[in-house]
């Protein structure tokens, strides 16, 4: 049985509910080009894999595909937006903060390891009252030409954490982090009200909880 003694989460789609303002930020730029805004359930499906991904596919999604020489406008475009208006409808999912506390009373070290871009995420957390309870935050600028499914960005929050890969679990929504975990040689849990693309019990998960408040009776249950 694993001695978990480090969780290392995903962001978006595990600890908050983030659709809403990625929504709002990606119809904010394609309406400044003349296009159709996308619905929520679209962009959900094109969460996970960075910034450039969900601007590419937001922009092809609207009928629009982007060049390679447009895309670092649109990102930054995209991005100034987003900084400014990443909290505005973005919240924890249900019992996330008490969970934490209890994970933190517990003396379990947490880090976060998320494809969104680090000031981002740090100004989210900061905005909804998160920040406390992480000790590592890598996000998807942190490691050079490295992002999820890759495991050098957990790899590196595991370093930070000083914590080996037989003491520490992997909590995300998707396949990006069950891949992720994978290639790390870390067990992983999976939610199962995330933004996952295909069905969650298709998962490479030791184990999938429905909500995030199931999360240290399922560390008690890891093989």
């Amino acid at each position: 049985m694993i001695h978990v003694r480090a969780i290392v989460f995903d962001f978006d789609g595990t600890l908050i509910d983030s659709a809403p303002d990625l929504q709002g930020a990606l119809n904010r730029l394609l309406a400044a080009e003349g296009q159709a805004a996308l619905t929520l359930k679209q962009v959900k499906m094109m969460i996970g894999d960075g910034v450039a991904v969900l601007v590419r596919k937001g922009f092809a999604a609207a009928g629009r595909p982007l060049d390679d020489a447009e895309i670092d406008v649109k990102c930054a475009a995209f991005l100034e937006d987003y900084e400014g208006n990443g909290a505005v409808l973005t919240r924890p999912y249900p019992g996330v903060k008490e969970t934490l506390e209890r994970l933190r009373g517990d003396g379990l070290a947490l880090a976060i390891c998320t494809n969104k871009p680090t000031k981002a995420t740090l100004k989210i957390l900061k905005e909804l009252a998160l920040q406390d309870f992480f000790d590592v935050v890598v996000g998807g600028d942190a490691v050079p030409g490295a992002r999820k499914p890759d495991p050098r960005p957990l790899l590196a929050a595991m370093e930070r954490l000083g914590a080996g890969n037989e003491e520490t679990v992997m909590v995300g929504d998707s396949e990006n982090d069950m891949a992720t975990a994978a290639a790390a040689g870390v067990p992983a849990i999976a939610v199962a009200y995330g933004y996952a693309k295909g069905n969650v019990s298709d998962l490479d998960a030791a184990l999938i909880i429905g909500e995030f408040g199931a999360l240290p009776a399922a560390l008690e249950r890891l093989p």
